[in-house]
C-alpha cells in the first residue's frame, strides 16, 4: 500500500519518471548518479568530526581505514533513513550502498589525501553532471528535474536510479501494481504539460 505526504513513493517516482523516459538518459543516470554521491562523501571526509566524536580506525586486508563521524557520516544517515522510509526492501539495499560508499570513500580519501582528493572529486562531479545534462538535452529533450525540484535531484535521485535498475533487471515492485500506478501518473503529468504548451501556443 502506498504512503502519503513526504514519503509518497508513487508521487515522487512518477515525478522522476516524467523526466527520465528516454532509455539512453536512464542509463546515463544509472551510471552517473551514485558516483556523484560517492565523491560528495569523499570530499566531506575532510570535514571535522561532529560533537568531537572519536574516530574509528581498523585494518582491512592490510590497509588502515579511518572512519570520521562528520558531515559525510551525517549525510549517509539522512539518506539511508529516507530510503528505508520510502520502501523497506529497496530502501535497505540503498542504505547498505550508502554505508558502503561512506566506508569506501573514507578509505579512498585517507589514501589520496586532500591535495589529490579534491581534484578527483572536481573532475568526477563535472563529468557526471555534464553527462546528465547531455542526457536531458540531447536524448530526453527536457530540462533536468533539479530545475523544478532540488530535493528530488539531490536527495532522492540515488534511490530512484536503484529502484529503476531493480525494476528493469529483476521486475521488482515495492508492492503489486506500483509501476502500473506510477506509469499512469507519468502519462497524466505529460499530458497535462502538453496541454499547457498547446494553450501557450494558441
Amino acid at each position: 500500500m502506498g504512503k502519503i505526504g513526504l514519503f509518497d513513493l508513487e508521487k515522487h517516482f512518477a515525478f522522476y519518471g516524467a523526466y527520465h523516459r528516454n532509455p539512453v538518459n536512464i542509463v546515463i543516470h544509472m551510471l552517473f548518479v551514485w558516483p556523484i554521491f560517492f565523491t560528495a562523501l569523499l570530499i566531506l571526509y575532510f570535514t571535522p568530526s561532529l560533537f568531537n566524536l572519536p574516530r574509528l580506525e581498523f585494518s582491512l586486508i592490510g590497509s588502515n581505514i579511518i572512519l570520521v563521524f562528520n558531515l559525510g557520516f551525517l549525510l549517509t544517515v539522512i539518506y539511508s533513513l529516507f530510503y528505508v522510509c520510502f520502501d523497506v526492501k529497496a530502501g535497505s539495499l540503498a542504505a547498505l550502498l550508502c554505508l558502503f560508499c561512506w566506508v569506501t570513500s573514507s578509505f579512498v580519501a585517507n589514501w589520496l589525501g586532500f591535495h589529490l582528493a579534491w581534484k578527483v572529486v572536481l573532475v568526477t562531479q563535472l563529468l557526471c553532471w555534464t553527462g546528465q545534462f547531455i542526457g536531458h538535452g540531447v536524448f530526453e529533450k527536457r530540462a533536468p528535474a533539479l530545475l523544478d525540484n532540488l530535493v528530488q535531484a539531490f536527495l532522492m535521485a540515488p534511490f530512484f536510479v536503484l529502484l529503476e535498475a531493480l525494476q528493469t533487471f529483476f521486475g521488482y515492485e515495492p508492492y503489486p501494481g506500483f509501476h502500473e500506478i506510477v506509469q499512469a501518473k507519468i502519462e497524466a503529468e505529460i499530458n497535462e504539460r502538453q496541454e499547457k504548451k498547446q494553450k501557450l501556443i494558441s
